[in-house]
């Protein structure tokens, strides 16, 4: 069992930038992936971006330009973590961001994994 709790999002500016976190705990030796996802509303949910333990990434070919994911693997904290940066938000940036942690590096897209509860991030505009 992997267990995930997320921080960051709320109310952003246009324009503006918004940093996300995410501790792993658990059997987090048994992680190869971590990354967010989001929703907005109306929408599927869609990868952002995501990043393996050995520090290869993957981004959303749509938000690549302006955010940046990273990883902390787990040492004495015995928690691997995973944040992200995403800049000069806009409107349609207002969705439920989860984070995901997966064995495989495709799981989360067909929905598998372990999931963090979601936290909702709105623009003001």
């Amino acid at each position: 069992q992997v267990q995930l709790v997320e921080s960051g999002g709320g109310l952003v500016e246009p324009g503006g930038s918004l940093r996300l976190s995410c501790a792993a705990s658990g059997r987090i030796s048994s992680i190869l992936v971590m990354g967010w996802y989001r929703q907005a509303p109306g929408k599927e949910r869609e990868l952002i971006a995501d990043i393996t333990r050995g520090g290869t990434r993957r981004y959303s070919d749509s938000e690549k330009d302006r955010i940046t994911i990273s990883r902390d693997n787990a040492r004495d904290s015995a928690k691997d973590t995973v944040n992200l940066q995403m800049d000069s938000l806009k409107p349609e940036d207002t969705a439920v961001y989860y984070c995901h942690a997966g064995e495989l590096v495709e799981e989360g897209l067909h929905g598998g994994g372990s999931w963090g509860q979601g936290t909702q991030v709105t623009d003001t505009s």
